[in-house]
């Protein structure tokens, strides 16, 4: 199959991270697979050059741009696409407008997360527009898949549920003297313990909550940090949250890593503050290293994390319930321990890459699960 995956860009996420592996698979089993790029290729892109699969950056400005459009719809009829897969909402509009008279087989978008809080707004109205020139929508959970109904943004007969999955092998069970080299390195006693945090500092995960949440933690204990991995543009907002609440000395930024699968085995605890996800890939590397999770009641983390089996899901936006759930694993070792191999237990059985990857593959080839 001829398949082109349009996408914003390929920064650092775990959107991005789907697609590359999905992408990469797909190229490795004989299609022929590029991504189209609708704004900057991204950090991420030399990946998958570096694997064959091509990358075109159409450099789309604010606003409208015919340009990028002209860009897209080229790189489409040059490729002769079969398979076109957007992911999220722009994309796809874009993509399906710059297809428009070419002879695909099918059209399938994947929403990656709950998408705008109104469904009135310019993005969604486009989106839902557009969707009428789909085959599939993918909701990346139940709770996704029930929103895009429930707003009317996609018929409910072309709602398909398919679950983001991961590679579990870079991924190795939490270790406690990872956590002692880390902590080491952050200037903390090696006995220090360590909740964690990968993703995107953006207004969806809601870190200004983490941050009181945790200062209410050190208020109780002496051998805790909090550890933020990731970049995005409410760091200084985050920033003013830590200062303001005077642990300062307690709270690490470790920017954009790549070395991802290397730093979570070394966290005590992961923790999650969204107001919004969709299925996420985080919690997905948060159970592939056997940390227990705290989590918040939002969008499919309820899918992942199961309250009292591989972690403790609370209400978003609420600090004390957050820092409640913290000191009680931070409490007990022997409950934590349970609950992060239960949750490696349930990835390798239910979230793997290879599952989502057939899946996809049938969609491309028959619409249907």
């Amino acid at each position: 199959m001829r398949i082109t995956h349009a996408v914003e860009n390929l920064n650092r996420g775990g959107l991005e991270r789907v697609v590359i592996d999905l992408a990469s698979a797909q190229a490795a089993a004989g299609h022929d697979c590029q991504v189209v790029c609708l704004f900057e290729a991204g950090t991420l892109a030399p990946e998958l050059t570096a694997r064959g699969v091509r990358v075109i950056a159409c450099g789309k400005r604010d606003g409208a741009d015919a340009r990028a459009l002209w860009r897209l719809r080229r790189a489409l009829a040059a490729q002769r696409t079969e398979i076109l897969h957007s992911h999220n909402d722009t994309p796809h509009y874009y993509a399906t407008v710059a297809a428009l008279g070419l002879d695909l087989r099918r059209v399938v978008n994947t929403r990656h997360g709950m998408g705008a809080s109104s469904p009135a707004n310019r993005r969604e109205r486009l989106f839902r527009h557009s969707m009428r020139l789909a085959d599939v929508s993918v909701a990346v959970s139940e709770a996704a898949g029930h929103r895009l109904a429930n707003a009317g943004l996609v018929a409910a007969h072309k709602i398909r549920v398919l679950p983001n999955g991961i590679h579990p092998r870079p991924f190795s069970p939490r270790e406690p003297r990872l956590r002692q080299q880390l902590a080491t390195s952050l200037g903390l006693p090696p006995e220090t313990q360590l909740v964690g945090f990968v993703g995107r500092l953006n207004w969806a995960k809601d870190l200004p909550t983490m941050v009181a949440a945790f200062a209410q933690v050190r208020a109780q204990r002496d051998d805790v940090a909090l550890v933020l991995a990731g970049e995005g543009e409410e760091r200084p907002e985050i920033e003013a949250a830590i200062a303001g609440a005077g642990i300062g000395d307690r709270v690490f930024l470790l920017g954009d890593r790549s070395d991802v699968p290397a730093l979570l085995p070394a966290f005590s605890i992961f923790a999650m503050s969204s107001i919004s996800e969709g299925y996420s890939i985080a919690l997905l590397e948060a159970c592939a290293s056997a940390l227990p999770i705290v989590a918040t009641r939002i969008g499919g983390n309820g899918e992942i994390v199961n309250d009292g089996v591989n972690g403790l899901v609370v209400p978003p936006s609420d600090p004390d319930a957050l820092a409640a759930a913290l000191m009680q694993l931070l409490g007990d070792p022997g409950l934590a321990d349970r609950m992060g191999r239960a949750g490696r237990a349930w990835l390798l059985e239910n979230a793997t890459f290879d599952v989502m990857a057939s899946r996809y593959l049938d969609l491309y080839a028959s619409g249907t699960e």
